[in-house]
């Protein structure tokens, strides 16, 4: 059976952790795409990943390459090209320079992997989600954006962290925009099934969400010269598995909503059920009025991101 096929494209501290995890999982063989000004790079760090294999068992085969041809007949697809935050940014500050860099590898991704389902990185997420619809013209499906698996996991570790658990015993759901208006739902977010409200006092709670808003930004802030990229990629990953392995999983993943949740026209963190396909489900939670204000609050300032690229 001939292994699935992996692109990653951008071969920077997001893109070259993904592919070390991609290969280390063994999801399947990897190519690792960069621009031509970057020359060797890619192919530079593929082989330096391959020549771990022999240490982590893993006999996923790397190719780094500048040119489009080596990516065709791709099964996913994974986004991560684009200028990172720098101090003091926010992820919409990013927004003309990305959107021009996702649109250009959006056209031909479709041309050389149009069966590909396609997970966008790149920031800012959402407004980047929606350039690689309308580029790709793929079903809404099969591109999907990579959000609410990181945001729910730095509030997973921190909820972890505060009622000193296992992180596995954790589960949080974060929807919304990949921002600061994201919505972490503590209501819907448990400890072996106990609501984290049982456990935490309420301004422990707040602390929580607070900092799982700011978590991107804090990290920015201590590095000085870029982003976060371990979490994100694991995130990417995690994502990546659910659909090569048909796991039918259900993450919070940013989703094109035609009035679900009553947001239509957008691309907002909802939880949905991952598969071969693509999306296969979106699972509609019955919100509280305070927990939908919310949310219909972050759909309008993603739509409104959305606008400004027109």
């Amino acid at each position: 059976m001939a292994r699935k096929k992996i692109t990653v494209v951008g071969a920077g501290n997001v893109g070259a952790t993904l592919a070390q995890r991609l290969a280390e999982m063994e999801l399947g063989d990897v190519v690792l795409l960069d621009i031509p000004q970057t020359e060797g790079m890619p192919a530079g760090k593929s082989l330096d990943i391959m020549e771990s294999a022999p240490v982590m068992g893993y006999d996923s085969r790397l190719t780094g390459t500048t040119s489009y041809e080596a990516t065709a007949g791709s099964d996913v697809v994974i986004i991560t090209a684009g200028i990172p935050r720098k101090p003091g940014m926010s992820r919409d500050d990013l927004l003309k320079t990305n959107a021009g860099i996702v649109k250009s590898v959006t056209e031909q991704i479709a041309r050389y992997s149009p069966e590909c389902v396609i997970i966008i990185v790149s920031n800012p997420l959402d407004a980047m989600c929606l350039v690689a619809l309308k580029t790709s013209k793929f079903p809404k499906h099969r591109v999907i954006g990579m959000a609410g698996v990181l945001d729910s996991a730095r509030m997973r570790c921190f909820i972890a962290d505060a009622l000193s658990v296992s992180v596995e015993n954790v589960h949080a759901m974060v929807l919304g925009g990949h921002g600061d208006t994201m919505v972490p739902l503590p209501r819907f977010s448990t400890i072996s099934g106990i609501p984290v409200t049982e456990l935490l006092p309420k301004d422990k709670v707040e602390a929580i969400i607070k900092r799982t808003r700011d978590g991107g930004a804090e990290i920015v802030k201590l590095l000085k010269t870029g982003s976060a990229y371990y979490a994100p990629s694991a995130s990417a990953a995690e994502m990546a598995e659910a659909i090569l392995k048909d796991k039918k999983k259900v993450l919070p993943c940013a989703a094109y909503l035609e009035g679900e949740y009553g947001v239509d026209g957008v691309f907002v963190g909802v939880p949905v059920k991952l598969g071969e396909r693509g999306i296969e489900q979106i699972i509609q939670l019955n919100l509280t009025v305070e927990e939908r204000t919310e949310l219909l609050k972050s759909a309008s300032a993603v739509k409104e991101l959305s606008v400004a690229l027109k």
